[in-house]
């Protein structure tokens, strides 16, 4: 069933989460196009989006082909966090999602992230401060509190409600357990029996089957896939016609895994430019390679390598060799 949030329907109702260092537009473009129903951007610090930085400029750029984009602000100053979120509007986002939820360390020194769930005034004043500044529909993302005395998500979830937003996403774990542990799914069942707001869940979820899992453990309204995504830019799509029509798609075959290598790498090269494309798309290459025969000595090699074009020769001997071996 199609999620609405505001003025903005999405379907499926399966959403790839903000992921830092991850969730850039080659990535997010392979996502879309695959089937998700949206896409949100790697978290994006306020202050360096009004500061215009080039790097900022870089990560918040979209394009046609991956909308309705959703960008992630992170900040603690009211007025600065709904300036970043003009700004942000005014180049394109769909939607505007604040983090309430990142553990790192250097994020919550900052007090932003994790740390304004210890700070529910504040919380309430950003995201009432950013739904007066925009036209478009405002969501915010936590976890299910600080730590597992202070499990305040269905409070501030109420507080983002009250403030305007649109929707609210869950992540099922506390700050402190940073990604430890399993996702508490049924915690999100409190969130969302204290809102009237949709709410999607999120954590641990690698599989149609985790999808429907976690909704019928926390009622949710939809499903947000983070790492379960990362080298299988297909999943989020898998997972949308699972839970609509219960197909159990298979992955690309492998010729096609390796088209979508070669066109994500060269995005990467693109985006980024060479020596840092290179660097950023080693992770990438080592989730899409993990599991496949002489993976490990592949993704070793690729680590050493130090020109892009002996890389990419690296990926079509590599993925040549096991289109070979099935075709025997």
């Amino acid at each position: 069933m199609p999620l609405r949030i505001g003025n903005i329907t999405l379907d499926p109702p399966v959403l790839l989460a903000p992921m830092s260092g991850i969730t850039d537009q080659p990535f997010r473009q392979l996502v879309k196009r695959y089937g998700a129903g949206l896409v949100v951007s790697e978290m994006i610090a306020s202050r360096a989006m009004v500061h215009a930085s080039r790097r900022t400029l870089r990560m918040s750029r979209q394009s046609a082909d991956e909308a309705p984009v959703a960008v992630q602000l992170a900040g603690c100053e009211p007025e600065v966090v709904a300036e970043a979120a003009r700004l942000t509007v005014d180049q394109g986002a769909a939607i505007i999602d604040i983090n309430m939820g990142c553990p790192v360390k250097k994020v919550v020194k900052g007090d932003a992230g994790a740390a304004l769930m210890r700070d529910e005034v504040l919380a309430g004043e950003i995201i009432s401060a950013v739904v007066k500044a925009v036209d478009v529909p405002v969501t915010v993302k936590m976890r299910t509190g600080w730590d597992e005395g202070s499990r305040n998500a269905p409070r501030l979830a109420r507080i983002a409600e009250e403030s305007g937003a649109k929707a609210v996403t869950v992540h099922g774990r506390t700050r402190n357990q940073f990604y430890h542990g399993h996702s508490d799914w049924e915690f999100i069942s409190e969130v969302k029996k204290a809102v009237n707001i949709p709410v999607i869940g999120n954590g641990d979820i690698c599989t149609g089957d985790d999808a429907r899992r976690m909704l019928a453990a926390s009622g949710a309204d939809a499903v947000m896939i983070g790492r379960g995504a990362c080298g299988r830019p297909w999943l989020p799509g898998q997972v949308g016609r699972f839970l609509d029509a219960g197909d159990r798609l298979a992955d690309p075959p492998i010729a096609e895994q390796l088209a979508i290598i070669e066109e994500h790498y060269e995005s990467m090269l693109s985006h980024y430019g060479s020596e840092t494309g290179m660097r950023v798309a080693r992770k990438h290459i080592g989730w899409y390679s993990k599991g496949l025969p002489g993976s490990a000595e592949f993704r070793s090699r690729v680590m050493g390598a130090s020109n892009p074009n002996v890389v990419k020769t690296m990926i079509r001997d590599f993925y040549g060799l096991l289109i070979d071996r099935l075709a025997a």
